[in-house]
């Protein structure tokens, strides 16, 4: 096949309308991301000593990308695309300046236009923010000057080789890294008596310092030159290894790596990074009962906080002295059957109703049917049994002999979440390939076809339903044993949503996916009430969990780390084209090996 080759593009060789489009989205994200308040909001935590905060990072990503998009060549097929040159740094250059341009429009705007009735944001401090507490002309020339700045560099990504590229990736992610886990690295460094290090990174008012972050970037930038063979060679001979016992080898030593250090580690944690962990843990067990629903099944259920609710309130009415029912040789194992009993209960009630529905029905009904149990507690018809609006308060602590599980020590509560979370991981992973799991599996893939093929659809949904409402009441329990007290507007619809974006950004049916999901989300912005390693976003989490979800859905429906299947299912043409592309090599090259 003939290809055309092209040399570099002129330098005013431009596809304006192209730059145009780009640069007005980059000018109206970055407006957008001011007004919203998250520069504001965002600009205490520092991320390097007297040089960057996260706020005014929020802002300068955004000509670095637009750069990096606006100068990307579609590749088609037989046609080579011209050499990446000067002009692609101009347009990259010019997308960066129309960012700016905006910048400098929303700074006029708030210095000559009062605008503070519809937009909160639009306010002294976003001004000071934008001009670096000087005027306005300052501000805009620095602003301007980055944004190309970026803006070029962002097109200069395409004209350098791979493996810088790769360099320059590992340096920046590093460092964001080492900067937004400061806290996990400094109860780190105290648990391994290494207070010496983290003075060294750190600077005592935040971020790191200017020393440290040279230094980092550099040794970071090597690591991939570094590992480059040994990480490739370990990497190839553990794939390579595919016999049944190399393969359980692999596994059982991956396995202990990981329950080593998820056993010993909490040891050398302070309270904040168990408690947030502790949290993880419960939103992960809620995550593993709503991954069987939607993403086995794929029964888009709406309403799961409601068997979050039965677990946490089923545990309050049989334990806490506040309870009518309260007996004081109830212990909390004894409640826990009551818990499973009434879970099932739930899960077969909700379930039933909804038994033949699909789609957009099942998700509105579900949806409705876990308000209903959320008002039904808070209701003054059930008050004298279940609190009403007051809750139940007084939980005792998880009594378990010499230990003893209380809200006030977190490394407790982790030890208790994590047993749960290995039974339910272990659960989910036998159910996967049992002949239930092949069922639900082929519900979610066509309903009416796994019917045709002689599975009893009702029942397999029922079950589904039930080992959801199982596994998500075990959360409440245990949570109604943390906190000491149960409130029905612990149990909201966001509840059910969160829990919903994990399972959709790790991977529906992918029970890696889940904790990924599980741990990035939940650990780093926190949950509905819960705060996460960056308290910053406490009030723009929501925001932040529907733009993932949109740009999820839009590039990587699969999730982060999808199972085989999934992937497959949701990239079905790609396989097939993939796969006739392959086998018409393959005819091709026999016809020419007959010839010869």
């Amino acid at each position: 096949m003939m290809t055309a080759a092209l040399g570099s593009r002129k330098l005013f060789d431009q596809n304006w309308k192209r730059i145009l489009f780009w640069g007005g989205i980059c000018a109206l994200s970055q407006v957008f991301i001011c007004l919203v308040g998250l520069p504001s909001e965002l600009n205490r935590r520092i991320l390097i000593e007297s040089t960057l905060s996260l706020g005014y990072l929020f802002i300068l990503w955004i000509p670095l990308v637009f750069g990096y998009i606006v100068s990307k060549m579609v590749e088609l097929e037989g046609i080579e695309n011209p050499k990446p040159g000067a002009a692609d740094l101009l347009s990259g250059a010019l997308t960066g300046l129309m960012g700016s341009l905006g910048l400098v429009l929303l700074m006029l705007g708030i210095e000559n236009l009062d605008m503070r009735d519809p937009l909160i944001n639009w306010n002294p401090k976003l001004f000071r923010l934008l001009t670096f507490e000087n005027s306005i002309a300052f501000g805009s020339l620095v602003w301007i000057a980055v944004g190309v700045g970026l803006g070029t560099f962002g097109a200069f990504l395409h004209q350098i080789s791979a493996q810088i590229r790769k360099m320059i990736t590992y340096a920046t992610f590093g460092l964001f890294s080492f900067a937004i886990l400061e806290d996990v690295i400094d109860d780190l460094s105290e648990g391994f008596r290494l207070e010496w290090l983290n003075d060294l990174i750190y600077a005592k008012k935040g971020g790191m310092t200017v020393t440290s972050t040279i230094i980092v970037a550099v040794l970071l930038a090597l690591l991939p030159l570094i590992v480059r063979g040994k990480l490739k060679t370990k990497v190839a001979s553990y794939r390579s290894d595919v016999t049944p016992e190399g393969k359980r080898r692999n596994s059982i030593i991956l396995f202990s790596t990981i329950a080593v250090l998820v056993i010993v580690l909490p040891w050398f944690l302070g309270g904040i990074i168990n408690e947030l962990l502790a949290n993880v843990g419960l939103f992960l067990l809620l995550a593993l009962g709503l991954n069987i629903v939607v993403g086995l099944a794929g029964l888009l259920d709406l309403g799961y906080v409601a068997f979050f609710a039965v677990g946490g309130y089923t545990t309050a009415v049989f334990t806490s002295p506040n309870s009518p029912w309260f007996s004081p040789e109830t212990h909390f194992g004894i409640s826990l059957l009551v818990v499973v009993v009434m879970a099932t209960l739930a899960g077969l009630l909700i379930g039933a109703p909804v038994i033949r529905m699909r789609g957009d029905y099942l998700a509105i009904v579900t949806l409705g049917f876990g308000e209903i149990i959320r008002l039904l507690f808070l209701s003054d018809w059930l008050k004298p049994y279940l609190g009403g609006s007051q809750g139940i308060t007084n939980i005792p602590a998880i009594d378990l002999g010499p230990w003893e599980v209380r809200g006030a020590d977190p490394r407790s509560v982790f030890y208790m979440v994590l047993v749960f979370c290995v039974i339910a991981i272990y659960v989910s992973w036998r159910l996967q390939g049992s002949r239930l799991g092949r069922a639900w599996m082929a519900i979610r893939e066509d309903e009416s076809v796994a019917e045709v093929m002689g599975i009893n659809t009702v029942n397999s949904k029922l079950m589904a339903f039930v080992v959801g409402a199982v596994l998500a009441s075990f959360s409440g329990a245990v949570l109604a044993a943390k906190v000491g007290s149960v409130f029905p507007k612990s149990f909201e619809i966001l509840v059910s949503i969160i829990i919903l974006v994990v399972v959709i950004v790790g991977g529906m049916g992918s029970i890696t996916g889940v904790m990924v999901g599980s741990l990035v989300l939940i650990g780093i912005l926190g949950g509905p009430r819960q705060p996460g390693l960056l308290q910053e976003f406490q009030n723009y989490k929501l925001l932040i969990y529907g733009a993932l979800l949109v740009f999820m859905m839009l590039k990587r429906p699969e999730g982060l780390v999808p199972t085989a299947r999934r992937t497959r299912e949701l990239h079905q043409e790609e396989y097939l084209q993939d796969a006739w592309l392959g086998d018409d090599e393959t005819e091709e090259t026999k016809e020419v090996g007959e010839k010869l």
